[in-house]
């Protein structure tokens, strides 16, 4: 039976490269849902919360914007790379 979640359980791969990076730059988890927002994907602070500690699931669309939002490649958001 195929599994859809990584062996710790989480539902994503990215949420601890975006947690890292947006406390990096100093924005909490409502500002980053605004710069999201600003740039056109319908997300709140809930759902970033949810995205970082790896309980919600992330669309190609989503990492998209937090790829451009945090300034980071698609690879470095999916392995942890430089990308």
């Amino acid at each position: 039976m195929f599994i859809n979640k990584m062996r710790d359980g989480k539902n994503n791969v990215c949420g601890g490269i975006v947690a890292e990076k947006r406390k990096e730059m100093k924005l909490s988890q409502r500002a980053l849902a605004e710069k999201l927002q600003l740039l056109g994907l319908n997300i709140d602070k809930n759902a970033i919360q949810r995205v970082e500690s790896g309980q919600r699931f992330v669309t190609d669309i989503e990492l998209k914007y937090f790829a451009k939002a945090l300034q980071l490649s698609y690879e470095t958001l999916l392995d942890g790379s430089d990308g």
